[in-house]
């Protein structure tokens, strides 16, 4: 994927400026500082990308300049955020008004939020709420509105627009939704656009389409572009300038051919090496706590390390399993599955027959041999959700076969199958969704234990529990909390935990890395290879992410349309794809390097 419409204008002045902007939350543990004297600009027609891990301030900065932090927790300390549309007049966007904040929201400064679903309203269709906010801002006829709704939804490339205008989110795809988003913050032509990870747990060709739009839109009209993400891969397609974001402060900010050829702070260096994509599979991902470490031991008067000289103390050691595929398949067959199906029926006839079907999986054979990982890859709506929740029947199959340990678990009863739950787990995408927000996640663990009458008195369930969570680099601590208190890595290390407390010998993970930050990403990858070694068990690991597939799995499966259109080991399909589809998704990942 190469550079995006790249730009090589003189910015004509500054269109931004936060000055020592100091932003606390009050908690009932007390105040908690989440932004220390941040200053930065953004010009005119510039792309400005701020980039860090969850937590960082990323997000806050964003929300700061809108004033859409939560009114009774917050407090700005100290600061100012300047904001000069067309560089006569300078408002202090701290100091304005309600009524006069409510101008400038959307119509000057506009934002695309990260989950577009949760951002759109559920019971109004996607053209009404676009209309809504060209009608607030622009003295304009229903007539009219709708006209340039439609207009606008041709320009971020939506099928069909005059039909999408009266269909509800649900029934939209999510890079369908974020284009909705995308269209709802150009509606009123904004100067200032404010992206916040607008395209984190999106597949990497639908990413690349809403970067590319992005940019396109930029260019087209001039506007500054202000570019939230935690992918130092996405920086290197689309930004002008890069600043990083650590615990509340500036790392450092440069080009991006600074920030990305020679980074000087050791946590972008960090954010730099954990990605999957610029390691073996049989080197361990290095974290940015790896760095800081080095940093110390090097001391702060010695040369830095070059990109070549990125391994760090630990990276070499513990190196995943990768064996290879002559001894994989030397092993029993633990899962076989011939023409399998699973359809769902779409339209009636008059007489109320089925008529036709959405082919969510069609007659799909593949095998998983004990101790492998078997990638699944390929675009949403490709089918592997489906597949995955189909082995493990939470979905029913249509037709087929589906063996694990030569039992055909389509023959099995309910009983049989509750039995069975012991030997085959599921991680989930959205580990918040999968924990129950009232127990407390030691009690979410135990229950498991409990359910399936492992260990026989509590006291025994709960070591079992804490020594899970020591397994997954949580401490004892934290069995009394609840899942909104902890981070996202953390939350899924939690489901990590909760999947292996029965001991399976199966794992399906379902997109279990594809909203972290990267290097979260790195830890919960590298959690899971150590995982495997010691308790050797097999794994399906589905994502969209091809560079994350490669570098866990011994072999990989593309999906389409239901169908698998390739299978082979690891590096056949990432560095010799043969099809069209396979090489698409590989030329979609951003920040790839040449192979």
């Amino acid at each position: 994927m190469g550079l995006i419409l790249k730009t090589t204008y003189n910015y004509p002045g500054t269109m931004l400026s936060i000055k020592n902007l100091q932003v606390a939350f009050e908690t009932e543990q007390g105040t908690h500082t989440a932004l220390h004297d941040v200053s930065l600009e953004v010009n005119r027609g510039e792309l400005l990308a701020i980039v860090g891990e969850s937590g960082s301030g990323k997000s806050v900065t964003a929300l700061s300049i809108l004033q859409l932090l939560p009114e009774k927790t917050v407090r700005y300390k100290n600061g100012s955020i300047l904001f000069s549309e067309e560089g006569q007049t300078t408002i202090d966007l701290l100091q304005l008004k309600p009524e006069e904040r409510r101008k400038i929201r959307g119509n000057k400064i506009a934002m695309i939020f990260q989950e577009p679903m949760t951002s759109l309203n559920p019971v109004f269709t996607c053209g009404q709420q676009v209309m809504e906010a060209i009608l607030l801002h622009e003295k304009l006829s229903k007539s009219a509105a709708k006209k340039q709704t439609i207009a606008l939804f041709e320009k971020v490339q939506l099928p069909n627009p005059g039909n999408l205008f009266n269909r509800y989110p649900h029934q939209l795809s999510g890079g369908q939704k974020q284009r909705v988003m995308i269209a709802m913050a150009m509606s009123c032509h904004p100067s200032l656009l404010i992206c916040d990870e607008p395209t984190t747990a999106l597949d990497v060709t639908v990413q690349k389409t809403i970067l590319q739009l992005i940019k396109q839109l930029q260019l087209a009209t001039q506007m500054a572009v202000i570019f939230i993400t935690h992918d130092l891969g996405v920086v290197a397609e689309i930004a002008d300038r890069v600043l990083v974001m650590y615990k509340g402060k500036i790392a450092e900010t440069g080009t991006v051919q600074d920030i990305l050829q020679n980074p000087q702070h050791p946590y972008t260096r960090g954010l730099l090496a954990c990605r999957p994509v610029l390691h073996k599979k049989t080197e361990r991902l290095p974290v940015v706590s790896d760095f800081w470490e080095a940093e110390k031991e090097m001391g702060s008067g010695e040369k830095k390390p070059e990109r070549h000289e990125w391994k760090v103390a630990g990276a070499e050691q513990g190196l995943h399993d990768a064996q290879p595929l002559a001894i994989i398949q030397q092993q029993e067959k633990l899962i076989e599955v011939k023409d399998l199906k699973v359809w769902y029926p779409g339209k009636r006839n008059f007489l109320g027959k089925v008529a036709d079907y959405t082919k969510a999986v069609d007659d799909v054979s593949f095998e998983v041999y004990a101790g492998e990982t078997l990638g699944l890859v390929g675009e949403s709506g490709c089918g592997k959700t489906t597949l995955g929740r189909a082995l493990l029947r939470l979905v029913e199959p249509t037709a087929g076969t589906l063996l694990f340990k030569g039992n055909d678990l389509l023959q099995y009863s309910n009983t049989d199958l509750r039995k069975l739950r012991k030997d085959i787990q599921i991680i989930f995408q959205d580990p918040y969704a999968a924990l129950n927000p009232s127990i407390s996640i030691g009690n979410a663990i135990q229950e498991v234990l409990q359910v399936q009458r492992v260990l026989p008195t509590a006291r025994q369930r709960k070591e079992r529990v804490i020594e899970l969570l020591d397994k997954v680099s949580l401490q004892p601590e934290h069995f009394y909390r609840y899942p909104h208190e902890f981070s996202g890595g953390q939350r899924q290390r939690i489901v990590i935990a909760r999947a292996l407390a029965l001991n399976p010998s199966f794992i399906v993970c379902d997109e279990s890395v594809s909203a972290l930050d990267v290097s979260v990403q790195a830890q919960v990858l590298n959690l899971l290879n150590d995982l495997k070694k010691e308790f050797r068990f097999t794994i399906i690991f589905i994502s969209h992410d091809l560079s994350v597939v490669h570098y866990i799995s011994n072999r990989i499966m593309v999906m389409q349309n239901g169908r698998i259109v390739e299978t082979g080991t690891a590096d056949q399909i990432y560095l010799h794809p043969k099809e069209n589809y396979t090489k698409g998704l590989i030329a979609a990942i951003p920040g790839r390097p040449d192979v």
